[in-house]
């Protein structure tokens, strides 16, 4: 059964990951997102980097929507209510991504709109040995020519927390408005263009709770050359860093309370790591809402992204309940697992207890234009 909370579909049950914390006082929106949609192409089964002047083949294709729509999808398919305003072209791959995100994946999209005349920014992705290529195209979306009614100026909702991409030299007032509010901002930042990598103009950082940026970023803005005292340094602008390492897994500090936590990564055949670290991110902020201690939610973000850099696309291969739920069952019954390692996943056997669940798949057709002939 299907049934509507304030906007939100829920499936009967799903897994709510935050049912134990929830009050009838919390904001009907868990969590607030806002950004630009791609439409994402992605290109697989390359044997190696495409060369000009020739003609190269994939064994693969998917579509999906991408952009601040992995985010949003990777959030979804852990069970939290999720809100996303962003700008739709009313072309094609504008309807393919709405209708992918709002019924395929149970985003909230009364904050989004559809623009006539702008078509959809579009990115295509070839995946070849490990990495990826991209090429991206689009233009940024006009301004909305009036705010949304009811909604505080930004319209940004009431939400228990809002996930922000930090730009050096460029406020962004939503994330003031939302911290205002009482969201919670975990927050990542891209690489610095400018080469200053200055922290002074990453001024949003002060109304964040966490910043989760990778070890080089960490690096560069502190002035560190190792990883673990980058996240140390943090703490002094941020309350909670978290530094994530690659294959090396991810290290946390919070300055608040002097705690600190590493979890190694799980060891995966990567085969495409589009949208891992916005995986990660979704899984730590859940683990987090749900008032997880550290350590677990450092190893949980891990193993959400280790499951999702094994399959191609970025939302599209975001990690759901059931897909976790398949992995816990797995790696208990395998007789060589090493059961220290068992036991740091242990707090996931009690939130899947019940495994004989039905557990539902909310699913994004990744194939446009697929058309039903009567």
């Amino acid at each position: 059964m299907i049934r509507t909370v304030l906007g939100f579909r829920q499936t009967e049950g799903m897994l709510d990951p935050l049912a134990a914390v929830r009050t009838p006082q919390d904001p009907a929106c868990d969590v607030y997102l806002t950004g630009t949609v791609f439409l994402d192409i992605i290109f697989t089964g390359l044997d190696s980097a495409p060369v000009r002047g020739t003609e190269s083949w994939a064994r693969g294709m998917g579509s999906s929507p991408g952009g601040v729509a992995n985010m949003a999808t990777a959030l979804a398919r852990l069970g939290l209510r999720t809100c996303l305003a962003a700008a739709f072209g009313d072309d094609v791959y504008g309807s393919y991504c709405w209708d992918s995100l709002a019924h395929g994946e149970g985003v909230d999209l009364r904050l989004s709109r559809t623009v006539p005349g702008w078509h959809s920014p579009v990115t295509v992705s070839m995946a070849y040995e490990g990495e990826r290529t991209m090429i991206s195209h689009g233009h940024e979306a006009p301004p909305p020519e009036q705010p949304m009614p009811g909604l505080p100026h930004w319209g940004v909702p009431p939400a228990r927390a809002a996930v922000a991409s930090l730009v050096p030299g460029e406020p962004q007032e939503w994330i003031a408005t939302a911290a205002a509010q009482g969201s919670r901002i975990f927050a990542d930042v891209g690489w610095d263009d400018t080469g200053r990598w200055e922290l002074a103009e990453l001024t949003d950082l002060r109304h964040c709770e966490a910043f989760l940026p990778n070890a080089g970023e960490a690096m560069r803005y502190t002035g560190t050359d190792c990883p673990r005292a980058a996240a140390r340094a943090l703490t002094e602008h941020v309350p909670l860093a978290v530094v994530t390492m690659g294959p090396d897994g991810a290290y946390a500090a919070d300055g608040r309370t002097g705690q600190t936590a590493e979890v190694p990564a799980i060891p995966v055949e990567a085969l495409d790591t589009t949208g891992a670290g916005d995986v990660f991110t979704a899984g730590f902020l859940m683990g987090s809402l749900a008032q997880w201690p550290l350590a677990d939610r450092l190893a949980f973000a891990g193993l959400a992204a280790a499951l999702s850099v094994q399959e191609f696309g970025g939302s599209l291969s975001a990690p759901g309940w059931s897909e976790i739920a398949a992995w816990c069952h797995r790696v208990h019954a395998c007789p060589a697992q090493d059961p220290a390692e068992l036991c740091r996943y242990g707090f996931l056997r009690v939130l899947l207890s019940d495994s004989e669940r039905p557990w539902p798949l909310r699913r994004a057709v990744p194939t446009i234009g697929f058309r039903q002939l009567p």
